[in-house]
């Protein structure tokens, strides 16, 4: 009876070891391929931050920019560049950076930094093709 007991706390202490030691383990790694204008080592959490802003002030899904994978066309190919939205997308960012640096980042009279800029919202307003 007691080494039933025994083997049954040993057993239950394991079982806490691992369900602890999987439960602290860090995210799988979030090493991004073929990010061109962002940061290589942006976290998962910044760059999901970036994909919802920008689908948001353009008012589309994620299909918009990123083509389906071949062998799954349920789920999107991310590293792909064979749709051209992405490459505009890519260049509409470049774009308002060199706006925000050359405008915007400047410092005021009083060294305070600009607190305006503009970012993909200020044109689409939700819309995929902004008014010209």
């Amino acid at each position: 009876m007691c080494k039933k007991r025994n083997f049954i706390a040993i057993i239950s202490l394991l079982a806490v070891v691992i369900i602890g030691s999987a439960a602290t383990m860090p995210d799988e790694d979030h090493t991004y391929k073929n990010l061109k204008v962002l940061p290589k080592n942006i976290s998962h959490d910044d760059l999901s931050g970036v994909m919802k802003s920008w689908s948001t002030a353009l008012g589309v899904k994620c299909n918009f920019c990123h083509a389906p994978k071949v062998d799954n066309p349920e789920k999107l190919d991310f590293p792909n560049d064979a749709k051209p939205e992405k490459e505009m997308a890519r260049s509409m960012y470049k774009m308002t950076m060199k706006i925000n640096k050359k405008y915007f980042g400047h410092e005021d009279m009083e060294g305070e930094k600009a607190v305006l800029e503009v970012n993909c919202n200020t044109c689409h307003r939700g819309n995929a093709n902004p008014e010209k």
